[in-house]
Parts: structure tokens; C-alpha cells; sequence
């Protein structure tokens, strides 16, 4: 039904920026809170940001102050702007949604992730 579709990753060089991208694709449905996950190598997904229907803002302590999620509730895309970038964040970053069917129970949907390198 409902499909996360991302875009943005790649590779940048520390103190660098990119933006990822993450838009909900489907039909019947809204969007309540987005966010973003990371997982490096070895290590546990983590929490980056999550953003409400309201534009209500959450960061990971990692990020706090270099990331900046925003959405567009018109077009069910959530954004992240990354700047500053460090080594530590090269991770496999995904998006997700709380997924609100018209006709069915909430759905927590995953994007298929997107890798972001930052490396000299």
C-alpha cells in the first residue's frame, strides 16, 4: 500500500551537507509523525529526529544542533537537512511514518535506507 521512497544519500567529505529526502507514496491514507533512524556499521539503530503532523521536533543527542527535520504535509515528505557532517555519522539512515490508512489500524512504515558516508 503505503511506500517510503528516500533519496540523498552518498558521500561528502566532513564539515560537508546533504539532504535527505523520504516521501510516502501510496493512496487512502495520511501521515501523523516522521522521522529518521541510523544504523553504522557494528553499532544499534538509533534515533536521529522525529517530527510530528505539527511540526513538532525531536533530535538524538548526537545531532542535536547540526540536523534539521522538516516535512511537507502536502506532498507526505519528511526532509533532513545534515550539515556539519562527521565520520560518525556515516550510517545507513531510514525514514519512517506513522502510516494512517483510511480504512485500516496505524502502520509504522520503513524505507529501504539510504547510506551516507562521510569520509576524506
Amino acid at each position: 500500500q503505503v511506500q517510503l521512497v528516500e533519496s540523498g544519500g552518498g558521500l561528502v567529505q566532513p564539515g560537508g551537507s546533504l539532504r535527505l529526502s523520504c516521501a510516502a507514496s501510496g493512496r487512502n491514507f495520511w501521515v501523523s509523525d516522521m522521522g529518521w533512524h541510523r544504523q553504522a556499521p557494528g553499532k544499534q539503530r538509533e534515533l536521529v529526529a522525529t517530527i510530528t503532523s505539527s511540526g513538532r521536533t525531536k533530535y538524538g543527542d548526537s545531532v542535536k544542533g547540526r540536523f534539521t527535520i522538516s516535512r511537507d504535509n502536502a506532498k507526505n515528505t519528511v526532509y533532513l537537512q545534515m550539515n556539519n557532517l562527521k565520520p560518525e555519522d556515516t550510517a545507513v539512515y531510514y525514514c519512517n511514518a506513522d502510516v494512517r490508512p483510511w480504512h485500516s489500524d496505524p502502520q509504522d512504515s520503513w524505507g529501504q535506507g539510504t547510506q551516507v558516508t562521510v569520509s576524506s
